[in-house]
């Protein structure tokens, strides 16, 4: 297996340079580490941090931070012999040493002190000073070739941050980062957490980096697989981890190293830290003597420990000798001949042993065959069928034990297989899916297009296991796909991935997902490609609906039992967030919690309520008819602003691979986002009605029942637990096509089946036990008029008595129809939900009565 496109070190990067002159005369890089997604990249090579610890030292005589150059070299020298290409320092280094990084091929992550363990915030003399010394540190070693990254500050005490709350202390952070980026704009900076102040919320960093010290494998990797998602859609860097060998013997020392570095690797971050080089440290004015993190002693003789961290670094990512699965990545394309080129290519550069590509074009009527065709891939030319049909296709093809699907418009990291492979590996999951990212090279109509919602998000029922994948990165064992006969062929353009993954964990199998297995996809590049791209969504839901009517809500709205990943949603979805602190601020692990949004916010967030915001309207407009309906005109005004301050909200929370060139191109980008926030909705109401997903869905006038109470009898001779009659009926229902409720803890009644908005139906079961396995089996039906629906009408009827008194018969006429169509809509619901708990009923009666 081929890992070695790494970058390792940095005189591979080194050239002639006017931005940067050492005391050595040694040059600047022309490339400097930069982020990409959820790695850190030196040019077109991934660079995966290999790192350590490095003091901090007691100073000598003359109050130098470290020891002497002969000892530094000496140190770095050993390093590079035992795979370690980065060194954390916590206080900023002397040129020399930077210059002898460089020499030894070491990036140098530099740490910037300051006074962070005491309230310094308080006296604004002592920030203005720290802020002068941040500037001076980082003027002092801008641009120097061997640097990695500054890192602004490092485990901020957790009750200093209570202190201030953790918005002063992000503001503050975020002056921190600006000064440095003001001084060395190309540099990557960072901030150092812990889990203590997991809660702290630093976007503006380049990536995110914690320390973290556990002893317990499965704990350590559940906990990144928290951070990872914590991180979103940037690296993420373990800067600490280790074992203290003193109180745990030095065996026990290097065995919990060794899978702490693989753990960290396998689960997909960007590098690590081991803390320490040496077991020489020193803190608030005296040597540390009754720790030892060392891979090496105070006399620099090296322990068990340093040895286990060679190996483990020599296989960074991931072993090369692990069995790995053979995988068949599939490209089904329609006409896709604009980007499947870049998609090609950057699979046939794929860092992973065992795989084949399989293109299947769908009835293309452009150049995508011909451009396939100059690949080493299997080309598959079919009618075309839609997409599900193209990926059956495909799985059929498939030779492999994982098929993994990709868009033709997207294209993949190059160990995307890789980190699939370890999770299908590690678990029992019968699909895996990872982050789907913009390129940053994408116009800035496509970034403001990933900005806006809508766009393919990742739903996580936990920090490991997922809802549901998109199908631009998915990934399933083929034995699983051909249990449930693939893709269902009636998604031809979207909704292919809700459906599959729905039916695999239907069948009690799960989906998990890798935050590390990246892909790169493009954004609708325009407007209308967009609008278009929505619509399409809509359909999908329309038809997602009518397979899935249990997983929508009588508006038909989706509503996930996980939390939807995605930078547009998150901002959308912000509420007001709580901070678990334990009691006195002492639990050791803090984080944010987000209560669930209320009806009036999840509202905003519905294509329906642009439904809301047009009845207000027409009511309004009703007033030039009857002048007291213009008192409803100050509430469709603040419908109005409350959508517009939403999207504007959510626009400004945008964030953009580069930095806008002027204040016009800022206004550009975010204006056109908000446009978008507004749009989407619009676009997914056109086509979920033209699909018939509407609230005043017609079903039909065939068996309408009249709504009244009635009790049906049913007589059998097996006997059966009240469940399996309540559960039979449920079925029958859910086989018919129509949604479902159960009571809850405190209802007096067992189900209830929506007609619609305005009407249902519900249904109470008794038992009678006759004796020998006999039960009469007594289910009451009976019809109710919901909440919404009476309101309405009786508002409405309101209205129509107060016109009338006014003698204003053009508004009687009006607001008398609209009553009366609530009405017969309420009671044409009612009769529909009748008519379904009937016919269940007979069909039970039937299948399990005498």
């Amino acid at each position: 297996m081929r890992f070695e496109k790494v970058t390792n070190s940095i005189p591979a990067q080194l050239a002639t340079s006017p931005g940067y002159s050492s005391s050595s005369g040694v040059a600047a890089p022309i490339v400097r580490p930069q982020v990409r997604g959820k790695f850190i990249f030196v040019g077109s090579e991934k660079l995966y941090i290999r790192g350590v610890t490095y003091g901090t030292f007691h100073p000598d005589a003359a109050g130098n931070l470290y020891p002497s150059p002969d000892i530094v070299a000496d140190d770095f020298a050993a390093m590079v012999t035992n795979k370690i290409n980065a060194v954390r320092t916590y206080t900023v280094p002397p040129l020399w040493l930077l210059d002898l990084a460089a020499k030894y091929g070491l990036w140098v992550m530099i740490g910037l002190p300051w006074e962070q363990h005491i309230a310094f915030l308080d006296d604004r003399k002592r920030v203005r000073s720290l802020e002068q010394r941040i500037r001076a540190s980082v003027r002092s070693c801008a641009g120097h070739p061997a640097l990695l990254c500054y890192a602004i500050g490092n485990e901020i005490p957790a009750g200093i941050v209570r202190w201030y709350s953790r918005h002063r202390v992000e503001q503050f952070l975020e002056r921190l980062y600006e000064i440095v980026k003001r001084e060395d704009p190309d540099s990557l900076t960072t901030y150092v957490n812990y889990p203590t102040t997991e809660y702290l919320q630093l976007r503006f960093v380049d990536f995110v980096c914690f320390n973290v010290y556990l002893e317990q494998q499965s704990r350590l990797a559940a906990y990144i697989a928290r951070l990872q998602n914590l991180a979103g859609d940037r690296p993420l860097l373990i800067a600490e981890l280790g074992l203290d060998s003193r109180r745990n013997g030095k065996q026990k020392q290097a065995e919990i190293l060794d899978w702490q570095i693989r753990t960290t690797f396998g689960s997909g971050c960007a590098g690590a830290f081991v803390f320490a080089w040496t077991d020489e440290w020193y803190r608030g004015g005296y040597d540390i003597e009754d720790w030892d993190f060392g891979l090496t002693d105070r006399q620099r003789r090296p322990k068990p420990a340093l040895t286990a961290v060679r190996q483990a670094f020599a296989q960074v990512p991931l072993p090369a000798d692990l069995s790995f699965p053979k995988i068949s990545v599939v490209v089904c394309s329609y006409n896709g001949s604009r980007t499947i080129r870049e998609c090609l290519a950057r699979l046939a550069e794929l860092e992973y042993p065992r795989y084949e590509t399989i293109v299947v074009d769908d009835g293309s009527t452009d150049k995508t065959a011909a451009i396939a065709s100059e690949y080493d891939v299997r080309l598959i030319r079919i009618p075309q069928g839609g997409l599900s049909n193209a990926r059956n296709v495909g799985m059929q093809a498939a030779q492999g034990d994982i098929i993994a699907y990709i868009d033709d418009d997207a294209y993949p990291d190059p160990h995307w297989l890789t980190y699939l492979a370890i999770t299908f590996m590690q678990t029992s999951h019968a699909g895996v899916g990872g982050p789907n990212l913009p390129p940053p090279e994408d116009g800035w109509v496509a970034q403001c297009v990933a900005n806006a919602p809508g766009g393919p998000s990742h739903v996580l029922l936990s920090d490991q296991e997922a809802e549901h994948i998109p199908g631009c990165n998915m990934a399933f064992r083929k034995s699983c796909l051909e249990a449930i006969a693939g893709f269902d062929p009636q998604f031809r353009t979207a909704g292919d991935d809700v459906d599959i993954c729905w039916r695999l964990q239907n069948q009690g199998w799960t989906i998990g997902f890798s935050p590390a297995a990246v892909v790169w996809h493009h954004r609708r590049n325009s407007v209308w490609r967009y609008w278009k791209q929505q619509q399409g969504y809509g359909k999908a839901e329309a038809l997602l609906e009518q397979k899935w009517p249990d997983k929508y809500n009588i508006l038909g709205h989706l509503t996930w039992s996980g939390r939807i990943y995605g930078p547009s949603v998150m901002y959308a979805l912000s509420v007001q967030e709580r901070v678990f602190y334990g009691i006195w601020g002492s639990a050791l692990f803090q984080s944010i919690y987000q209560p669930v949004p209320g009806m009036l916010r999840t509202l905003l967030l519905m294509p329906e309520w642009y439904l809301v915001v047009l009845a207000l309207v027409g009511l309004s407009l009703l007033g030039f008819f009857w002048t007291p309906l213009w008192l409803v005109l100050p509430l469709t005004v603040v419908a109005v602003v409350v959508t517009l301050v939403q999207a504007g909200r959510c626009a400004a929370r945008a964030t953009f691979p580069s930095q806008p060139k002027s204040r016009c191109d800022r206004w550009r980008r975010y204006s056109l986002t908000a446009v978008l926030y507004l749009l989407q909705p619009l676009a997914r109401l056109k086509g979920r009605f033209r699909y018939g997903l509407q609230p005043w869905r017609w079903y039909g006038m065939a068996n309408l029942v009249l709504p009244i109470q009635r009790i049906s009898t049913l007589w059998s001779t097996s006997w059966r637990a009240p469940e399996g009659w309540l559960t039979a009926i449920e079925t029958a229902i859910q086989s018919a096509g129509h949604r479902i409720q159960r009571g809850g803890n405190f209802d007096r009644w067992d189900l209830e089946v929506p007609g619609g908005l305005f009407g249902s139906t519900r249904l109470l079961m008794a038992i009678e036990e006759h004796g020998g396995g006999q039960q009469l089996v007594r289910l009451r039906t009976w019809s109710r008029w919901s909440r919404l629906g009476w309101m309405l009408v009786l508002l409405f009827v309101g209205l129509t008595v107060g016109a009338s008194l006014d003698q204003v018969w053009s508004a009687v006429a009006k607001l008398g129809a609209i009553a009366l169509l609530l009405l017969v809509r309420s009671l044409y619901e009612c009769a529909v939900a009748s008519a379904v708990v009937l016919e269940a009923i007979e069909q039970v009666k039937t299948v399990g009565g005498e």
